[in-house]
């Protein structure tokens, strides 16, 4: 594949991105970014409680291990104020492999650290994993709206919703990757091989990917919109202020049409397999501690609170089923939003969410069928959610503030809904005493804050996405 074509403009010969090459490039990026961020987010489930917190009942370790989890989302907005300001700055190109190196170094490293079990390590193992967690979420902070823009600032006339749900497409086939590897190794080894090393291979096997996605991004030319403000001497000094002097209406709308797609993310992926993989009765939490050699403490049965019972395995199959569906239709709506709007599809995209949310408690209640019905339904319309918006928000913004202000609004959107998700859903599943009505209820009411926000936004399909500067 070739790195770059040419194009005839004004009996000039000018130097392009081969579609080929922005695709790949995009979507590589994104496929690294993502796995980097399900590998920790599946060990987040199924092994750091008991190695990092190994004192704590539980449901305590669950918690600090989703706390954790939720640092990384904390990190996101000052990535994107980052890579944001040099992706305005100095170009599209060198940003996007400063974070994809960011990523891959902080990944490869939580592969290495010792646990808390370790004499010695008990506070530094975990304060570790929180330094390498912020990098984690500092180099996702610029990294979507990287790819983003390549897709979508290289992308024909009419075509940007369709370019741009390729660096979307990385969260599935991330999502997928990690988990198969997880699966893999689990199947190899015996539990206790696992908890000892196995789950390190998933984190060390990133610097592969990595190297891969930087070899794509070298090859690539920077992105006609931002040579155009380049040659107009357009470039923002200091992009932060003047997007939030130009375009603060568009950050907050940005934030809040985002909010419902996150909340549904990382209750689909990060709370459905804490609840699915749960005993279904605290009999059943006890003869799995005794047969563990671990039996159940008085505090960890006052706290228990049921769920599935599925085991391990079964359960991440179950959401890779699910997950193949997310990727579906991220790919479908692409089509959709060029046809219908951004805005119209998915303004009846996030009331399907709200339906959706308050369907948790009799699909869950259904048994096996029930339970992958929902998984189906909630990955699809994911997908449906989720593809759009790698045209949406950056459209929202000019050009030479684009990579700020959409990377703001995605990343500040991901600590309202994806940074505190799993644990407001695990404290709404404590007081629902294991029903999950309540988080339902809470994914509905988010989406809600969603479908105000794009009933008060303006379609962005037609502006002029090259000659706009702030």
């Amino acid at each position: 594949m070739s790195s770059t074509a040419t194009s005839a403009e004004h009996g000039s010969t000018k130097q392009v991105n081969s579609r080929g090459r922005v695709i790949v490039a995009s979507l590589i990026g994104t496929t690294v970014e993502f796995y980097d961020f399900y590998v920790y987010a599946t060990a987040a489930v199924l092994v750091f409680p008991a190695l990092f917190f190994p004192a704590q009942n539980e449901t305590a370790q669950l918690l600090s291990s989703f706390a954790v989890f939720g640092v990384a989302f904390i990190a996101r907005p000052l990535g994107s104020v980052v890579f944001g300001h040099f992706g305005d700055k100095f170009g599209r190109k060198g940003t996007l492999v400063a974070s994809l190196l960011t990523m891959g170094i902080a990944t490869f490293l939580i592969g290495c650290l010792p646990t808390a079990k370790v004499e010695g390590w008990e506070f530094w193992a975990p304060a570790l994993l929180v330094v390498m967690r912020f990098f984690q979420g500092l180099a996702l902070g610029g990294e979507w709206s990287g790819a983003a823009l390549l897709a979508t600032e290289n992308a024909p006339a009419n075509k940007r919703a369709i370019y741009g749900t390729f660096p979307q497409l990385g969260a599935p086939i991330g999502f997928i990757i990690a988990n198969v590897i997880f699966l893999v190794f689990s199947y190899t080894l015996s539990p206790q091989a696992f908890m000892d090393w196995g789950w390190r291979v998933p984190f060390l096997l990133s610097a592969v990917m990595v190297i891969i996605g930087l070899y794509v991004r070298l090859k690539l030319i920077e992105t006609p919109a931002f040579t155009k403000v380049i040659e107009s001497n357009e470039v923002a000094k200091l992009p932060l202020a003047r997007v939030f002097k130009t375009s603060w209406r568009h950050l907050i709308l940005g934030t809040f049409i985002m909010l419902a797609t996150y909340v549904l993310f990382y209750l689909m992926t990060t709370f459905t397999l804490t609840y699915g993989t749960r005993a279904s009765s605290l009999d059943a939490a006890k003869a799995a501690a005794e047969k563990a050699g671990k039996p159940m403490t008085e505090a960890a049965a006052a706290a228990f609170v049921p769920g599935l019972g599925y085991t391990r395995n079964d359960f991440l199959w179950m959401l890779i089923v699910g997950v193949v569906f997310f990727g579906i239709f991220t790919l479908v709506s692409g089509p959709l939003a060029e046809k219908f709007g951004r805005r119209k599809m998915l303004i009846a995209v996030t009331v399907g969410i709200i339906a959706f949310g308050l369907l948790f408690v009799p699909l869950f209640s259904a048994g096996f069928v029930g339970t992958m019905a929902l998984l189906i339904i909630g990955f699809s319309l994911m997908g449906l959610t989720f593809g759009p918006m790698g045209a949406l928000l950056p459209e929202l913004f000019p050009t030479n503030v684009r990579y700020t202000g959409s990377a703001i609004s995605y990343n500040f959107s991901s600590i309202l809904g994806a940074a505190v998700a799993p644990f407001i859903a695990v404290w709404l599943w404590e007081v629902g005493k294991g029903s999950p009505a309540l988080v339902g209820v809470y994914l509905a009411s988010m989406a809600v804050l969603t479908l105000i926000a794009l009933f008060v936004s303006k379609e962005t399909r037609d502006i002029d996405y090259t000659n706009n500067v702030a």
